[in-house]
Formats: structure tokens, sequence, C-alpha cells
């Protein structure tokens, strides 16, 4: 498989087919490793651009009071529902942690809606919590971790849905690009569906930097590519450290990110269009791996 050797940065030459992804462990990315821990309040520092402070939709606002992860200031529900099932249990979550709940007329509620399908409900919170990549890239629950890297995916839906899938299949943190990235909008909460409230993100200054980075810390680089030579199925290096790194549905990966994944990978396509949506390549990439580790554990 398409690989590049131990280091980090810019000095990594592409080598030959098969080498990098049938290594053993990194022992040239400990760099990161034996350092004092990052101050757990800086890891958790509240700063501007993630967002996450409005949540609409029935599944995303009851993720978001049974997490419990963020104070909720208030859930805005529209008058005239029959409160059953999620919402329903949006109700009496709220009841349960003393959140205000104001009912107001319907054509109201619309007028305050920022996303087509709020289901009749709101929730305003506090925005949410940008963790550090070295933070992320530490051990989980004495796994390593399993990253994923959002290059360039700009339309909120697709980076909901690639949130959502993510947590599913057992990925332990998300970055993503402080600039040209879509962030965590009303639209993206919806379709992560509850997602955000589990997973920890990190926001970077720019993709490249922070892949080289991740190697520093000993952690793989994989990047999905139509033009890779090799397939996904082909990974050796999902038992490790890993970060899934997913480009957008236009260009794909940047040049840059490219060169600095340590493996380059393609999804096997057998119909007439040349690409796979972003959120549903994170899917097939995702569950690969975890498909990969769970087989690794039973040996």
């Amino acid at each position: 498989m398409s690989a590049r050797g131990p280091g980090g940065g810019n000095g990594r030459g592409r080598e030959g087919q098969g080498q990098g992804a049938n290594r053993g462990p990194k022992q040239g990315r400990s760099k990161g490793q034996g350092r004092p821990p990052v101050d757990q309040q800086r890891g958790r520092r509240q700063r501007t651009g993630l967002g996450g402070d409005r949540v609409e939709g029935r599944q995303a606002v009851r993720e978001l009071l049974l997490a419990g992860t963020r104070p909720v200031r208030e859930v805005v529900v529209a008058a005239g529902q029959n409160q059953t099932g999620a919402l329903a249990q949006v109700m009496e979550l709220a009841a349960e942690l003393r959140v205000p709940v104001k009912e107001v007329a319907r054509s109201k509620f619309e007028s305050m809606a920022v996303t087509e399908a709020p289901q009749g409900v709101i929730a305003r919170t506090v925005a949410l919590a940008e963790h550090d990549l070295e933070e992320l890239a530490r051990p989980a629950d004495g796994h390593p971790p399993f990253l994923l890297v959002l290059d360039g995916v700009t339309d909120p839906g697709n980076v909901g849905a690639a949130l959502r899938t993510a947590e599913c299949a057992g990925v332990t943190g998300a970055v993503l690009g402080r600039h040209r990235s879509a962030h965590i909008t009303p639209a993206a909460a919806k379709a992560a569906a509850g997602a955000i409230e589990h997973l920890p993100m990190a926001v970077v200054p720019g993709i490249p930097n922070a892949l080289a980075r991740l190697a520093e810390l000993g952690v793989w680089t994989v990047g999905l590519d139509v033009a890779a030579p090799t397939t996904v199925y082909e990974m050796n290096v999902a038992e490790e450290a890993v970060a899934l790194v997913v480009g957008s549905e236009g260009r794909g990966l940047s040049r840059l990110s490219r060169q600095r994944c340590d493996v380059v990978a393609a999804i096997p396509l057998s119909g007439r269009l040349s690409s796979l949506n972003a959120a549903a390549a994170v899917a097939v990439g995702c569950f690969e791996i975890t498909r990969l580790r769970q087989s690794a554990e039973k040996q």
C-alpha cells in the first residue's frame, strides 16, 4: 500500500507499494510520548468557531439533555403537537433537569427555526468545547485512538452525518479545519442526531499541519482517495492509533493533505458514478477500520 516512512513532516518520501501498511508500530513516532499531560482546562477551553449552541430536532435535543455534558438554557417547542415518543422524552428530561420550556405558536416557531425540519423542538445551549489535538491522540479507555479528520467538507449536513456515523463506528475524536470547513451549525447538529454530545472535536488552523502533528504523536493517517492504487480492504494499520482522513465531494483530499497521509486508499466502486458522498465514504472507511479492529481483538 502506498505509504510514507516514519518521522513526520515533508521529509517523508513515498515508498514502494505495500511498504507502509506492513510495518510494525512506528518506532520513530514517539516524539509526543512521555510528555506531561495537557492541562485539562486548556484541553476543553471554550473557543469561538466550533458552534453547537443551537440544536434542532427531537433526537438531537433528546441526546443533548441525556448526555448532560453542557448546560441547556432553554427548550422551545411548537404548540399543538402530540407529545409522544422522542418529544415526550424531551419534555420529561427538561422537567427533570429543570430546563425552562417555552411553548410558542407554530408560526412563530417556524420563523425561529433554522433547519428545514426542526420537528417542533429547538434547544439553546452553550457552545461545544474544543479539544486539543494532543488530547485526542491519547489512548481512550486503554485502546489506541481512532480519529476522523474532515478535510474541507463544507456541507453542514454531510459533516453532521459523518459525525453520527463516526460515533456509531467507535471513533474517539474528530478533527475539523478552522477555515473552509463547515462547523457545528444547527443543520450539522440535527444531522449528527446527538453524536456531537459524545464525540470530542478539535478545530485546527490547517489540516496538513494537523496531519504532520498526528504523525509526531504516533498516529497513522489513512486518506481516502478514489485514485489510490490500493483499497481500504487492504489496510494493515487499523489496529494502531489511526486517523481516517476524508476530503470534500468536489475535490477530495487537498494536495498537501494527500501528501502527508501515511496511507492513501480507495473505496472500490462498481457503478457508473465516479465518487461517493463524503458522509458515505466516512461510513465505509470507519466501519472497515472497526471491523479490522474487532477481528484483531478476537484473535
